[in-house]
């Protein structure tokens, strides 16, 4: 069990204690003094501000450090080198020579505790690695308890249904997972200049590490990929612990993927579970996520050509080609690369060629189906029974069509080096990945350029360089690089017969169209290679970070909930004494107040105003020096019954098509403009179409105007249909005076030049022209409708001189607005505040009576 002092690890406010702790200074401001900037002195920074003279770092942070260790057992000491095949070695190839990079990951061996200070030390100056030594006890829970037999077969759309066919959630292995994730987290903290670094992580050991980070660093500049399958939402939607992952993956400023699906999975799954919607623009993908723009990323991994060119040069290489065509000389040869797991189908791809040599005799004898099978990345009965399966199957094609000299399938069982491997795609007429469900698999792309050749190759294969140059891939429509490969033979795994005619097709496909699919693979490969993918996303990367300073930031949330809010620089709360004071200043106000989620909560059932909100109202309306208006969405009718006590309250319905000025006045169309209903002739028959089409959504009929609603329906299917709506709309009102715009789960045809910034506009130009020159002026409100009015008020402050203009927001988001109010207690509170002030110390102004506050 884990020790409950170890569930600690899940606060993520414990970061006190790191809060002291010295951070490697990377910028010398004088002469053998190192300083460092503090994280949150943000005024007047900019990039250019900072010239620093150290080179520029990448902090990249996976599971696995790049590094190979032993012991030595002469010497008594561990001896360490790069292992050459890892990723995150060869993406530093995109980086240019000038950055450094520093590794954070775990070792794959164990190293005695009493060690583990001397071996870091070394790892970090000799590799720049920072080995983050978790104890046996988290490293199985969260490797091989949570990673391998949880996360893994449900990214891969298997669901634990029963406990004999998978291992259903456990809560403590969740939370070693998690307090591997601090641990990682630490680690960088260790090392981290937040000013200056970028942290890359990678894939789905690491998902809720970035919420650490970010708790500790607001501005800290995080990228995270994912190179496992992102699952569909249903499948997703059945994990337990589904928001705290997708919140910590927002905690990112950039998620990449392989594929557009993994993609899409990922945003349907925001979308649905957290209610969030992308946009795209200019080809670029985001997330609107309390004022942070998180940036999605596709872009499929490529392999590192310089490795594979060195490893075909070698002498090492040729003599396993030269020993292999011995083996195999006049036999075609299919070859499968692949670990030992159960989403791999290698049983399956036996069982087509079991199938091939059944269908086509006179292929026996002459094609051998080689299959390197890599070591299983994990253990327990579910791996054994693959094994299990798959030399069952192996040894039932071998026993029927094998004979003396001959074995239909050849199993070759890794670790296989990189020598070996490349030396077998050389001899390969055709290699077969059949994965039921895989992430990017880059066998593909290597045997590819395996078969592109060298002189060495060439010599070791007795074949000119023109005959070499030829190649078939058979690939699994669900894997990562199938959409890349537009060469390859795309086969679902699961159908037997259609694995068998595309390994057919691949025997007897002739030369010359081998070779046109070779060179289109080739090409596409070679300048998609490892070093163009980390290029690609660390461009991408400093674009989707380049604002962080020019944001203040606020830290909301507890434990994995935990989110920052990013906001302007001038973004405030509003103080009940700065608006009280300057209300007591003034002597022409003008007060705009939105209705639901400003005076009115949004989750209330009864929208009927209370009687404290009508008796606020009243005061602030009675005060001769105040002109107070409810700018509302609603329509007419339900305005005028609710406020039909207040008699000096002005009401604008419908987003400001009708304005009505007091309870005694008639209502007045926008600009005098008259009520043309003939366009909803044409686009309520539209929507009533969409409406019977999409469940959950329904029309709302306004004087003025028409709103489809779809919160109801389904997400993603609303999501669409209201684009198509719009779309329609659009074209069918394309000569009508009106205007189609998409809303929050709305789509709305409007009226031309209604909205509420025009109402603003109206008034204040209204108040002036009959020589009331306005010197304050309160707006609040809490929806993308309001903006409009606090765009009009912020040029009112330009364009006419009003002294002192509070245009306010309801809710801590991104806004227009200046200032913020938490919610609608906060509203009624500071309207409680104007509304002392308008009646302490009567004051006689001309035949009435006016109040003014006195200090």
């Amino acid at each position: 069990m884990l020790s409950r002092s170890s569930f600690n690890l899940l606060n993520l406010d414990d970061y006190s204690c790191v809060t002291d702790r010295p951070r490697i200074p990377r910028v010398m401001t004088v002469a053998g003094i190192l300083s460092e900037f503090e994280e949150d002195n943000i005024s007047g920074k900019s990039e250019n501000d900072v010239v620093s003279s150290a080179p520029e770092r990448r902090i990249i942070v996976a599971n696995q450090l790049p590094v190979k260790g032993y012991r030595d057992v002469e010497r008594n000491k561990w001896v360490f080198e790069y292992d050459p095949d890892a990723l995150v070695l060869q993406l530093k190839s995109g980086f240019g020579s000038d950055v450094e990079c520093v590794y954070v990951g775990s070792l794959h061996v164990d190293v005695d505790p009493s060690e583990q200070e001397e071996v870091g030390q070394t790892l970090l100056d000799k590799f720049r690695c920072v080995p983050t030594f978790l104890s046996s006890e988290i490293q199985n829970r969260f490797y091989h308890g949570f990673c391998k037999h949880y996360l893994w077969p449900l990214f891969h759309y298997m669901l634990p249904v029963t406990r004999t066919h998978g291992v259903r959630f456990d809560r403590v292995a969740w939370q070693a997972y998690v307090s591997a994730n601090k641990i990682f987290a630490d680690k960088v903290m260790e090392v981290i200049n937040p000013d200056e670094d970028y942290v890359w992580i990678h894939d789905y050991h690491l998902m809720v590490m970035p919420t650490f980070l970010r708790k500790r660093f607001h501005r800290v500049r995080v990228g995270f990929f994912l190179h496992s399958p992102f699952p569909s939402s249903e499948i997703y939607r059945t994990l337990p612990v589904r928001d705290e992952i997708l919140r910590a993956l927002l905690n990112c400023d950039l998620i990449g993927f392989h594929t557009f699906d993994n993609a899409r999975h990922f945003l349907s799954s925001c979308s649905r579970m957290l209610g969030l919607d992308y946009k795209s623009k200019r080809g670029y993908i985001g997330l609107e996520y309390y004022g942070r723009t998180v940036s999605i990323k596709i872009l499929p991994v490529g392999i590192h050509m310089g490795q594979i060119e060195s490893v075909k040069s070698s002498d090492r290489t040729a003599k396993k080609v030269v020993e292999l065509k011995e083996i195999y000389g006049g036999k075609v040869v299919i070859l499968g690369v692949d670990d030992m797991d159960m989403f791999k189908g290698i049983s399956l791809k036996f069982l087509a060629m079991g199938q091939l040599l059944e269908d086509y005799p006179g292929l026996r004898g002459s094609v051998v189906l080689v299959q390197i099978v890599n070591p299983a990345r994990s253990r327990g009965h579910d791996i054994q029974e693959v094994e299990d399966e798959t030399r069952k199957v192996a040894s039932e094609v071998n026993q029927r069509f094998g004979k003396n000299g001959y074995e239909p399938i050849v199993f070759v069982n890794g670790p296989v080096s990189t020598e070996e491997k490349i030396a077998y795609y050389a001899i390969s007429e055709c290699v077969v990945v059949n994965a039921v469900r895989d992430g990017m698999n880059l066998v593909p792309y290597m045997y590819t350029v395996s078969r592109q050749g060298s002189p060495e190759l060439d010599n070791a294969l007795g074949i000119s360089e023109q005959e070499g140059r030829k190649s078939v891939i058979i690939v699994s429509e669900f894997i990562g690089c199938s959409p890349s490969l537009s060469g390859a033979i795309r086969v679902n795994p699961w159908n037997i017969d259609s694995v068998t005619e595309a390994m057919s097709l691949a025997i007897m496909m002739p030369d010359n169209e081998k070779r046109l699919r070779h060179e289109k693979h080739y090409k596409y490969i070679s300048s998609h290679d490892v070093g163009h993918w980390a290029k690609s996303f660390d461009q991408d990367l400093e674009r989707a970070c380049k604002d962080h300073f020019h944001k203040r930031c606020w830290g909301v949330g507890f434990g994995l909930g935990f989110r920052v809010v990013a906001l302007g620089l001038n973004f405030r709360k509003l103080s009940v004494e700065h608006i009280v004071s300057s209300y007591n200043k003034t002597t022409s106000r003008l007060i705009l107040l939105d209705y639901d989620g400003t005076v009115m909560p949004q989750a209330s059932v009864d929208k009927t105003p209370s009687k404290e909100v009508i008796s606020i109202l009243n005061v602030l309306s009675n005060d001769p020096k105040n002109v107070v208006f409810i700018v509302s969405g609603r329509g007419k009718d339900s305005l005028s019954k609710w406020f039909d006590s207040c008699k000096n309250l002005g009401l604008s319905a419908e987003h400001g098509w009708l304005t009505r000025w007091s309870g005694d006045s008639d209502w007045e169309c926008c600009g005098g403009l008259a009520v043309d209903a003939e366009w909803k002739k044409v686009a309520l028959p539209v929507m009533e179409h969409y409406t019977e089409a999409t469940d959950g959504s329904f029309i709302e009929q306004k004087e003025s105007a028409l709103v489809w609603h779809h919160q109801e329906a389904d997400p993603d299917f609303g999501m669409w249909q209201a684009k198509e709506l719009l779309e329609h709309l659009e074209s069918v009102l394309a000569n009508e005076p009106v205007v189609v715009k998409r809303g929050q789960h709305i789509v709305e045809v409007n009226p031309q030049g209604v909205s509420k910034g025009v109402v603003v506009e109206s008034l204040i130009a209204s108040m002036q022209s009959k020589g009331k020159p306005l010197d304050f002026v309160l707006c609040i409100g809490d929806d993308r409708s309001d903006e409009d009015m606090f765009e009009k008020i912020s040029s009112s402050v330009v364009n006419r001189g009003i002294a002192e203009v509070f245009a306010c927001t309801v809710g801590l988001k991104p806004s227009m607005a200046k200032y913020y109010l938490d919610d609608t207690v906060d509203v009624i509170k500071m309207l409680h505040g104007l509304e002392s002030a308008s009646t302490q110390v009567p004051k006689t102004v001309g035949s009435g009576v006016s109040f003014e506050t006195s200090f």
